[in-house]
Formats: structure tokens, sequence, C-alpha cells
């Protein structure tokens, strides 16, 4: 197998090699085909600021006939050639930006058994090496892009492969998912760094710590060992306070600005709301306590493989506040992915709220840029209204799970937390020649690899699903991903610096609220609270969970961020309505989105 072509028609599969003289058009990939569209079809280039409705322009400058039939020349027709006119002019202006920067990190040129790249749910040997042939089919068919191809990967269990084809769709509203890379989504760390070992050191620590409430940290010795070790890293990513030290406080935390700020668990996971007139809590069905699973080889092995190990969830009759890690990762195990953005949406609908309802003016405050804001004649409703904001979060989630899809499988191909503990159990137990991987000594020497295997015997890293990660590659994550791209969308619709009013803390057994009463609770603002909620939900699906790292989860809300941006300035075409809207990056930067 050429493995440096592999690898490089993953990274920009675009570019096909040339179809023999028997195939026809409709036998090429989609992706394919189109490539080798021209884009002078359209014509000259096509005015994106909506014009007066006006006469259309002549039938050069249209790929297809414009009669009367079409519309006419009324009020209709004169719209719908309008409608053509911004549809074809959004079209060219994304296609001109061309394919984006996305390069791998090497590492499965690097390591001659894939030891460092996904694959989860193939055939592997009886030390977790995947089947060459399995391996072979699974690449064959990313680099043909052909349904046909998928049918014919080799896997070695029930469990299939989650949406491989997903990356490929395309959309009509915005960008292609292959024209998003870099600078969002730089390479992965590389399996050897002292970044990955890092990462790894914190999943072990994350894991010894599932059950222990967020509010007990500060007291807590094993989360003071924890924060003492990932602090000594200076590959660690994540925040530090003023001394540069990581805290009991800021373990497991997003670096974003706010994200240190009140407790833990960010407001719009914990404070009540109302759908229309029914009233919600957050409380939820939450896993029982000290229930972890990978934790001995044989299950492990058939978790790679694919296999079902008959394993479930044991469910906690008791429904509670999320207070700890374990709490996380069941909410993101059986989320709808766009869940707990549209919570978010609803109770910023409700908090303020003299009359507690979906749409209640008394909720919080709408973006300053709103066109209707302070208008003394209009409000919003199908634009920059409330159906506006909950079907925009809707719509740009399955945006972002197709763009990180298309990074996963055709640029990535990173291994998931879970097969890094199999290649961490042979290396510990005299194993090394059974993997071509090596790792840094700061993971095999922790602490927390130490503590681990006290607990379970192995130095697997435990998981809290029975059948571990999901089965597609890590990085990014798809959680992360539409985290980013809602947060986005609500960040362009309310304003950020309105202070939530009354914070609370879940208590430590999850069955009240509490008033939260720290010094910085009058700095708990809503856009420290949703880029709070990013990091919560993909880190309850990642480092809680030990199926996704840190930096899965850092680009990935970036990687979001970038496919909300596209899709709205995109939308913002579409308004009428004149309004320039600012929002607040989680970068820190600011951002405006306008239609003049």
């Amino acid at each position: 197998m050429n493995t440096e072509n592999n690898k490089a028609s993953r990274q920009n599969p675009i570019q096909q090699d040339s179809p023999s003289a028997s195939e026809n058009s409709s036998s090429l990939p989609r992706r394919a085909f189109f490539s080798r569209l021209s884009l002078a079809a359209t014509g000259a280039a096509v005015a994106l600021a909506p014009a007066a409705l006006g006469a259309p322009q002549s039938n050069e400058r249209w790929p297809v006939p414009w009669p009367p039939e079409h519309g006419g020349s009324g009020l209709q027709g004169r719209r719908i050639a309008e409608a053509l006119r911004l549809r074809l002019g959004m079209a060219e202006q994304d296609a001109r930006l061309g394919p984006g920067v996305a390069v791998s990190n090497g590492d499965e040129a690097l390591y001659s058994d894939r030891g460092a790249t996904y694959t989860k749910a193939l055939p592997h040997d009886s030390y977790g090496r995947v089947d060459p042939a399995a391996f072979s089919s699974l690449v064959a068919a990313l680099r043909s892009c052909r349904p046909s191809e998928f049918q014919r990967i080799q896997m070695g269990g029930t469990r299939t492969l989650t949406d491989p084809q997903g990356g490929l769709c395309y959309d009509l509203e915005m960008m292609d998912s292959a024209q998003f890379g870099q600078p969002q989504v730089p390479p992965a760390p590389k399996a050897a760094s002292e970044e990955t070992a890092t990462e790894l050191v914190e999943h072990f620590w994350a894991s010894l710590l599932r059950d222990v409430p967020y509010t007990e940290f500060s007291s807590n010795a094993v989360a003071a060992q924890a924060a003492a070790e990932i602090g000594s890293s200076p590959a660690y990513r994540g925040p530090r306070d003023n001394s540069g030290r990581v805290t009991p406080e800021t373990l497991f935390r997003g670096a974003f600005p706010g994200e240190s700020l009140g407790p833990y668990v960010s407001q719009f996971m914990l404070l009540p709301a109302f759908f229309g007139s029914i009233p919600l809590t957050q409380q939820q069905s939450t896993y029982m306590p000290g229930i972890d699973y990978a934790t001995d080889f044989g299950s492990w092995l058939d978790i790679q493989n694919g296999v079902d190990t008959g394993q479930r969830n044991q469910m906690d009759p008791q429904y509670r506040y999320i207070r700890n890690g374990r709490d996380l990762t069941s909410f993101t195990h059986m989320d709808v992915l766009f869940q707990a953005y549209l919570m978010a949406f609803l109770v910023l609908n409700t908090i303020n709220a003299n009359a507690p309802g979906a749409f209640s003016t008394g909720g919080a405050p709408l973006n300053p840029g709103n066109p209707y804001h302070g208008s003394r004649t209009q409000s919003g409703f199908g634009t920059f209204g409330g159906p506006d904001i909950a079907s925009t979060i809707e719509e740009v989630a399955v945006k972002a799970v197709n763009a990180v899809w298309f990074q996963k499988w055709y640029v990535h191909m990173r291994a998931r937390p879970e097969s890094f503990g199999g290649i961490v159990h042979l290396l510990k137990t005299g194993q090394e020649n059974r993997t071509d991987v090596r790792l840094s000594n700061f993971l095999l020497n922790s602490q927390a690899l130490e503590q681990s295997y006290k607990k379970h015997g192995t130095y697997l890293l435990s998981q809290t699903y029975p059948e571990g990660s999901p089965t597609h590659p890590s990085y990014p994550t798809g959680h992360g991903t539409v985290a980013g791209a809602c947060i986005t969308v609500l960040k362009f619709f309310y304003d950020g610096n309105f202070v939530i009013p009354n914070p609370v803390v879940a208590s430590a057994d999850g069955l009240s609220l509490l008033p939260y009463t720290g010094a910085d609770a009058g700095q708990i603002t809503v856009n420290s609270e949703l880029n709070k909620l990013g990091h919560n939900v993909s880190f309850g699906h990642g480092i809680h969970a030990g199926i996704h790292f840190r930096s899965d989860t850092d680009a990935s809300l970036l990687l979001g961020e970038a496919v909300a941006l596209a899709f709205l300035r995109n939308r913002a075409r579409t308004y009428n309505e004149p309004f320039s809207v600012s929002l607040t990056k989680f970068d820190g930067a600011t951002v405006t989105i306008s239609n003049p």
C-alpha cells in the first residue's frame, strides 16, 4: 500500500485520478465529477449586494434562460430573479475561496502497524494491531469516495463505522466542508509528543475523579495531585492561575475568556426554563457511580474490534443536576447534538423575565445590532425573532457535523484515547515489541497512570461507556464542532455582555440548586457561560468519558465557530433588514456581520 499517496488523497480527495474511458460522468464520485465543472458556467462575476428589485439581467448572465413564464415581470418575478442572482453570487464567492489547508500529523506513515491511526471496529490481532487488509479496505473507500467501496470495508464485529460519507455531503448555503482547515484545525499532536502524553495524563486523572463533585475539588487530595502533575508539563494547554499554576479549581476547564469564572458547570446546564408553556428543570438521568468499562485487556480488545461486550450502563434511579464528570458523560451519551444550545436559547428567554414564556420580552437582551432593537413599530419573528433563532441553531448543527466529519475521515484519522491506553499497557508490561508506537516518559512514569493501575489492575484507560468511544476518528470532535457553531449563533442573536442574574451551582448530591455566592458572581456573562458550555459538553464527551483529547475539543470549537461565521455571512445577505451585528469570538476578538 502506498501510504503517502493514501494520506495525500485523504487530505484533498477532490483531486481524483482520471477516470477510465469506460466511465461516464454518472459513475464518477460526485465530488470528483463536480470538481471538473468550470465556474465559468455562471458567466462573469455576479454582484453580491442585493440590488433594487428591477428587471433581471440579460440572459448571458444566467445558466438558465429567463422567459416571462419563469415568474413574470411583477414583484414575484423580480424576486425570483433577485433570488437567483443572490444564490449564484454567494456560491461563486464561496468557491473562489478555494480548498482549505488541511494536513495530518504524519503518524499514519510513521508507524507501519497504524498504531496511532484510527482503526476501531476493524479486525485486530490479539495485541490490538489492525489487520492490514482491513485497513487497506478502509483507505480504498476513503480514497475513492464511492458508496460501493464503503460496502466492502472489512469489519471486525457488529458495530458499524459512523457515517464516513458524511463529510462528502454538499452544502448549498455556504462553503463546502473541504474549504475548512487551518488555522482552526492544525495537525493533531503527534502520538510521541509531550502534548499527547500530557493529554493522556489528564485523561487518567479525570477517570479517577469522575465521581467527585466539582464543588469538592478544592479540598480533594486526588484533585490536588492531578493539578500538580498536569501543571508540571509545559505542554499543557489548559488554563492556569495568575501565578502560572494549575489548581484544583481550574482542572478540566477550557481556556477561552471567562471560563474560569463561577462554577465549573455552565449556567445554561443548570438554570430552569420554559419550552413554550412547559416548565423545564435540568435534572437528568445519570449513571451509577463507580462503574467503569474496558479495564481488562479482553474487553478492551473486543471494543477495538467492534464486538458487543454485552455490558450496559447502569442508570441512577434518582434524577440529578450535573455535578461531576460522570453526570456530564451521561448527558453527552444521550443528547441530541444541538440540545444543550436549544436549552440555552430557552434559558436566555426565561431569565430576567416577568412572565416566563418561550419568547418573553423579559428575557436576556438581544444583540444590540439586532435591527429591531428599540424599534417602536416592529419586532422580529421569522427574521431576528424566536423562530429564526431556534431554527438557525438546529440548521447550523448539521453543517458543523458534515464539516468535522470531512476533517475526521479525510484528513486526520487520529486514534482514540482508549486505543492509546492499549499501547500504554503493552509498553508497561514488557510487550513493547508488539507495538511500533513509543510514548513519552511523562505519561509512562506518571502518578496518574500508577494510581489508575492500582485501581483497575491494568494500564488501560477506563471508559464510562461499555462500547468505549464512538466508531469514528478522534480529531476533531463532533460535539465540540456543533458546540462552536451553535454558540456562535447564540452570540449573533444575543447580547453577550449581559450579566446573568442569580447564578446557581448544583449541590454535591445533585438534588438541588444552590445560590452561587463567589466573589466573581457579578462577572458571569452570557458569553462566558456560552464559552464554558462548549467545553462542558465536549469535555463531557471527551476528557471525562475517556474518548476525546483536550486538543480535539479546542480545535473543534474553533472549527464550529468558523462554520457558523461562514453560514451567517451568507445568511446575512438574505435578510431584507439592514443591520450590523458584532459578536465576540472564542479568542476574544470581535467580528462584525452586516447587511448594508
